[in-house]
């Protein structure tokens, strides 16, 4: 139907376009006759010819001979297409500093050329840029600035920083510094860098420092195939070459490799030489966290999302644990075998309690009026209830102490733990640790940076972005910005890009007992990250089924958004 109406064109993009095509109409049709002047203009034309101070044009009086009216805005006169606030200064000089004035265009035959070299640039930085203009809210901002971030046990996917002065120094390391940078990250060497760097591009040990905050460590590494995010990730996997899928020799010896590792890891967290580890399954993800850090006094690990079916066969394998975001009269609901009430016996005492709940219509002698519900429908309900939190945040699991090592034998004998059809069939799960650990590959975060020209009142100014890509785990997002606080004198702002399923690791635990800071500290000092990092991973996380989305730093003191 948008066809047939008159004058449609499903090709008009811009109105410079279509303004300098009547334009080149009428010169070759011929100009129409300028339109008569109104004494004011005759007035003006010969006070400018004279020499003499312009006034301007008195304000058209209305139609209907009332109040008069405003003047019509320009609507391409402004990039953003907003009226000039009052208290906003205009963008070009005052009119007394001006020169004389020129011919100037009506509204209608606006200058296109400069207007489509603004929309196209302003149009490329918002594309590469991608991210909004980030203002604080009274309910974002914490009640004072802080001069630390809290901390954010999830995995970030993307950081973009954007600042006023270059990211240069972080561009083209050489070969010694780069070098350097590796034996410093493997032999866990405490950089400490001034508050304030005069010249971060010739500052070896910042670039040095920069490139040992880039490594991790990860586990099965195929050049060929993006081994995170796993879930969610068969898109990106499809058409990738695998040969293992279809294999079971390689699929075991695979699968064999990946246990050793796995292993290795838990047994550098249990003695406190690695901090944490995350493992990455095409269904879910779970973070081992060493004594100490995030507050609690035992080894933890939290798995999310998980399923009914993932939570009863843990439960078959004896597996204590519990869901710490799920609570039932002012206590937390616990799911366990075991040492604890079996489900036979958790199934047992509901049922009696189901019992007891219809005692009272026998006293009354009603009980053959009302029908009362089977075991069998009770229990439907009770399962249907499980499994509406199923995939969600809420489902997130918690195992604590010695259970975690049943978890890790849980792992290693799963066999659901591996996809069996699918781009994902016979590869096992990603391993990401901030040290080395056996069978593991050494990897760096792609990092870039950028210089753009965005709009400022006063004409256009220069915008510096850094952009770091891949698995940020919470020890690499402290460096960096600790780096970033000394390189760009104190100020920057950032985005960061959460991997959705691991934003809910930074839920609360409960705790038995407060834990000494400088004990954990002495405890975990051999665990290879900076004593500031550590200490940081050590304090009580507050963002609760939320991370960091967009942190700004002025004068040394952050604001942040989650």
């Amino acid at each position: 139907m948008a066809l047939s109406v008159p004058g449609y064109s499903p090709s008009f993009k811009r109105p410079p376009e279509t303004l300098r095509l009547r334009r080149k109409r009428g010169r070759s049709l011929g100009a129409a006759p300028p339109p008569k002047e109104r004494p004011e203009q005759t007035t003006r034309r010969a006070a400018l010819a004279a020499g003499l101070p312009l006034r301007p044009f008195p304000a058209a009086a209305s139609r209907g001979g009332g109040a008069p009216a405003a003047a019509r805005r320009n609507p391409f006169a402004r990039l953003d297409n907003r009226p000039r606030a009052a208290s906003e200064p205009p963008d070009g000089p005052p009119r007394s500093q001006q020169e004389a004035p020129g011919p100037r265009l009506d509204s209608n035959q606006e200058n296109d050329l400069l207007w489509e070299e603004k929309f196209s640039e302003r149009r490329a930085i918002s594309e590469f840029l991608q991210i909004p203009h980030v203002s604080f809210s009274e309910s974002d901002i914490p009640s004072s600035e802080s001069t630390e971030l809290p901390v954010d046990w999830s995995i970030k996917t993307r950081l973009l920083f954007t600042s006023s002065q270059p990211f240069t120094w972080a561009d083209h390391l050489k070969a010694q510094e780069e070098a350097q940078g590796v034996i410093q990250h493997c032999r866990a060497t405490e950089v400490t860098l001034p508050q304030s760097i005069q010249d971060p591009k010739l500052c070896t040990e910042l670039r040095c420092a920069f490139q040992q905050s880039l490594i991790y460590w990860i586990h099965p590494a195929f050049p060929w195939l993006p081994l995170f995010p796993r879930i969610g990730a068969d898109r990106k996997m499809a058409g990738k070459a695998n040969p293992w899928s279809n294999d079971e020799t390689l699929q075991h010896n695979l699968l064999s490799d990946w246990s050793v590792s796995l292993t290795s890891l838990y047994n550098l967290l249990k003695t406190k030489l690695c901090p944490y580890f995350y493992v990455c399954t095409y269904q879910f993800t779970i973070l081992f966290r060493a004594a100490g850090l995030a507050g609690n006094d035992v080894m933890t690990a939290l798995i999310s999302p998980t399923t009914r079916g993932i939570r009863e066969a843990m439960k078959t394998e004896g597996i204590e644990f519990s869901l710490p975001l799920i609570k039932e009269n002012g206590h937390e609901k616990k799911e366990a075998s075991g040492t604890g009430l079996g489900h036979g016996e958790g199934q047992a005492v509901s049922d009696e309690d189901e019992e007891e709940s219809f005692s009272w219509l026998e006293e009354m002698g009603v009980q053959d009026k009302i029908k009362k519900p089977d075991v069998l429908s009770i229990k439907l309900r009770k399962e249907k209830h499980e499994v509406q939190m199923d995939h969600r945040p809420e489902s997130v699991v918690l195992v604590k102490g010695m259970n975690t090592f049943t978890l890790l034998n849980f792992l290693i004998n799963c066999k659901s733990l591996v996809a069996s059809s699918g781009p994902q069939a016979g590869l096992p799960p990603t391993l990401l640790s901030p040290i080395a650990f056996r069978g593991a590959t050494m990897q760096m975060l792609k990092a870039r940076s950028v210089n753009v020209k965005t709009q400022a009142l006063s004409g256009y100014k220069d915008q510096f972005s850094l952009e770091i890509t891949g698995p940020v785990m919470p020890h690499s997002l402290h460096s960096v910005t600790m780096l970033l606080k000394s390189s760009q004198s104190g100020s920057f702002s950032a985005g960061l890009y959460t991997h959705e399923p691991t934003a809910v690791f930074n839920t609360c635990l409960p705790t038995d007992k407060v834990l000494d800071r400088e004990a954990v500290l002495e405890e975990l000092s051999n665990c290879g990250l900076h004593p500031k990092t550590l200490d940081h991973l050590s304090q009580t996380p507050v963002l609760g089924k939320s991370s960091l989305r967009h942190v700004e730093m002025s004068d040394c003191m952050y604001n942040w958004r989650s």
